[in-house]
């Protein structure tokens, strides 16, 4: 019997350069290859958010490396779950997808002190995904 398919998640807001990019950081740590992850945006910034770099890196996730990348069709299209990241964008809507928004404060322009609880809630939600993820695999 072959091990079942991974999910595929995608994160998206609108910069790919904070929220989006620490979620992706979280699931990738978290949830190692038993999930696939990716994360885009509608219009990507030139670089991740330093304030989120260094608040992931408290936490132990490196994502320094990391780089915005263009929302495609493509991506939605590949993946099981789209998380929004509360600001607005509009993903394409394909049938058996999984779409989730995630209401959470944006930490463009905010240093360290204020990208810590961001993260934190991150985390939290990024857990319960996992949780999610593991029990429709189990079904």
């Amino acid at each position: 019997m072959s091990a079942p398919r991974s999910a595929s998640v995608l994160f998206v807001c609108v910069h790919n350069a904070g929220r989006s990019q620490m979620a992706a950081g979280f699931l990738a740590h978290l949830a190692g290859d038993r999930v696939e992850v990716r994360s885009a945006g509608s219009l990507p910034a030139d670089q991740v958010n330093p304030a989120a770099v260094e608040a992931m890196h408290e936490a132990g996730i490196d994502i320094a490396g990391k780089r915005p990348k263009l929302l495609t069709t493509e991506a939605v299209q590949a993946s099981d779950y789209v998380i929004t990241m509360g600001c607005g964008d509009a993903c394409p809507v394909f049938p058996g997808k999984t779409y989730l928004d995630w209401a959470l404060e944006d930490p463009a322009g905010q240093g360290l002190a204020a990208v810590r609880p961001i993260r934190d809630e991150i985390r939290t939600r990024v857990e319960a995904l996992i949780a999610e993820i593991d029990a429709r695999r189990d079904r």
